[in-house]
């Protein structure tokens, strides 16, 4: 489970942004100062940090250059393109406006952890609580083992490192066609259906969805 550590001296932002987060299935950590955030990353370090830049005691540009190896979102209300230049190239991954759209927020920490976790963990991929363990054709669907074939093993990876973004028949076929050759149009309908099936007898859930006219994309 990904662990986010959410910085914020908004006690109603940060309350809401936990809640949000728990609801989606990640571990969070608060902290209101940036002296409290400095003390929680070194104590339990996390996949993530949600950061306004706001806060009252440390600027949010100086914590930023204390934290290394783990993304950070950078939160603000500053709309100007030359704050947001500043903050990413003092080592921010991403740099969202207050006010925000959860969704859209949502997006953009299941993008970063991809990021961090593909880079990090090798063949491991993480998509909400799914795992994937491209080495031994294993999803682990809320930490419960699911074996795959190399084919639905292929088309899954594919499908979760997108994210929520749409996936073309024809994409997939030509992104996998390497490693799984027996992999045709007319059955990559009934391969997805087979991992679909898979993946929802375990807890109920439907990861995938066709897009009509276009392919196939997971669930966010």
């Amino acid at each position: 489970m990904p662990h986010i550590l959410v910085v914020d001296d908004d006690k109603h932002i940060r309350e809401m942004l936990e809640e949000v987060l728990v609801r989606e299935g990640y571990q969070v950590s608060t902290a209101k100062t940036g002296a409290e955030a400095l003390i929680q990353l070194t104590k339990d370090k996390p996949d993530l940090v949600l950061l306004d830049l706001m806060l009252p005691d440390l600027d949010g540009e100086e914590i930023i250059k204390y934290i290394k190896d783990i993304p950070v979102i950078a939160v603000s209300a500053k709309i100007a393109v030359s704050s947001k230049v500043d903050v990413l190239l003092s080592g921010a991954s991403d740099y969202i406006t207050k006010p925000f759209e959860i969704d859209e927020l949502l997006a953009r920490v299941q993008v970063q952890l991809r990021k961090s976790m593909s880079g990090s963990e090798g063949s491991n991929i993480i998509f909400k609580d799914l795992e994937l363990l491209s080495e031994t054709l294993t999803v682990k669907v809320s930490g419960n083992a699911v074996r795959l074939t190399r084919t639905e093993c292929a088309i899954l990876k594919l499908l979760m490192l997108n994210g929520g973004e749409p996936v073309g028949r024809s994409t997939i076929l030509d992104k996998i066609s390497d490693e799984t050759p027996d992999c045709t149009e007319r059955s990559l309908k009934q391969h997805i259906s087979n991992i679909r099936k898979k993946l929802q007898a375990v807890n109920g859930t439907d990861y995938i969805e066709a897009i009509y006219g276009i392919g196939f994309r997971m669930k966010s």
